[in-house]
């Protein structure tokens, strides 16, 4: 889509983790639109990590079209059957204690920078109340054409799983590491995010495919998040934001994670 002169950018920007006192909170009211932190870890790392999926049969097989391909537990493609979902994160956590030996391990290395801009709360992969873990994070790898059009995700607001410990977060983030571009090499964009948190009265423009018509009529701001291999950031995930579709032969794959904050808890839970 084309914006308007002089409406793309505005002074809505990401912000590197020491350009504001609270990160988290400045992300929690959408001040920001993203933390970002460039190369937390090397291309050769993520090279790595690649040759390992293909290693162990993880990508694309000749004559498989899908264009996306998880590896991890999705708690949207899977929360409907709570049993089914935490059985199918055990074996992730089972698949993940193997499958970075001898390499860098992303998942670590995400929580990692996550608990350095949450010093006063404790990070840890979200459970129910009897221990059972979700999914730590996930790989998501997306072929040709694959895209995701104006959205949120939000456990409460989007996806009504109010039976999962994780609803009782006011706020819900997602940190995503670029692991390969669509193209191999140089600068991706991995999302677009609109200073727009969702609401009741925008959800029929989403619905209905209308929501760029909206942002125009309504001069919402915007910004394009674009990394190489080995960024990461965070954002807010109840900001509307889409991904454009993959062009190229090579998968774009990163690393995702959803987060559940509130300003009054002690905790910060992580799951895919």
């Amino acid at each position: 889509m084309k914006y308007p002169q002089g409406h793309t950018r505005a002074a809505w920007r990401p912000v590197g983790p020491d350009e504001c006192a609270d990160p988290l909170g400045a992300l929690a009211r959408a001040e920001i639109p993203a933390i970002l932190l460039p190369q937390v870890c090397t291309p050769a790392d993520c090279q790595r990590l690649m040759e390992r999926f293909a290693e162990r049969g993880l990508l694309r097989a000749a004559g498989d079209e899908r264009t996306r391909i998880d590896i991890g537990t999705s708690l949207g493609n899977l929360g409907g059957d709570q049993e089914a979902f935490l059985a199918d994160a055990e074996e992730t956590h089972a698949l993940f204690a193997t499958l970075f030996a001898g390499l860098l391990n992303p998942v670590e290395l995400l929580y990692r920078h996550l608990r350095a801009l949450a010093s006063n709360k404790e990070v840890k992969t979200a459970r129910e109340r009897d221990g059972r873990l979700y999914g730590p994070a996930i790989f998501r790898i997306h072929y040709e054409t694959h895209a995701y059009s104006p959205h949120i995700d939000h456990v409460v607001l989007r996806e009504k799983r109010f039976n999962y410990e994780v609803a009782r977060f006011t706020h819900q983030f997602a940190g995503v590491l670029c692991v390969q571009n669509a193209d191999s090499a140089g600068l991706g964009v991995q999302a677009v995010l609109h200073r727009c948190l969702w609401t009741e009265e925008i959800q029929p423009y989403i619905a209905e495919g209308r929501f760029h018509e909206y942002a125009v009529a309504h001069g919402v701001a915007h910004c394009e998040v674009a990394l190489e291999p080995g960024d990461l950031y965070f954002f807010n995930t109840r900001c509307i934001h889409e991904v454009p579709a993959v062009q190229g032969d090579d998968p774009r794959v990163v690393l995702a994670v959803f987060i559940g904050y509130a300003e009054g808890d002690d905790e910060i839970y992580v799951w895919s």
